[in-house]
């Protein structure tokens, strides 16, 4: 199947940057887009940033102008560039690809591990 793991977490402080790594692997797999989402303990999953294999981006308003999401085909790994970041994005980052497995031709949902962010004040 398809694999995806993640990278880049940590804590920092208020005002500061972090880049999340998610690197695919495994099965071949025709990407329609991948992203990431993030839960805060005790919230439900939310969107945060999706690029499409044709380069469309969309993201969360909480998040704009100060994230960025980026990918690298060749190496099959999208990026999240996180600048002045609020204690409020304090969350577990996961990762997620989908697309069509191109060995069965079947719709496939893939998520990473997870990584977390922590922000302090």
């Amino acid at each position: 199947q398809v694999q995806l793991v993640e990278s880049g977490g940590g804590l920092v402080q208020a005002g500061g940057s972090l880049r999340l790594s998610c690197a695919a692997s495994g099965s071949i797999f025709s990407f329609n887009a991948m992203g990431w989402y993030r839960q805060a303990p005790g919230k439900q999953r939310e969107l945060v940033a999706t690029i499409t294999s044709g380069g469309r981006i969309n993201y969360a308003d909480s998040v704009k102008g100060r994230f960025t999401i980026s990918r690298d085909n060749a190496k099959n790994t999208v990026y999240l560039q996180m600048n002045g970041l609020k204690p409020e994005d304090t969350a577990v980052y996961y990762c997620n690809a989908e697309g069509v497995l191109v060995s069965t031709h079947r719709y496939l949902e893939v998520w990473g591990q997870g990584a977390l962010v922590t922000v302090s004040s």
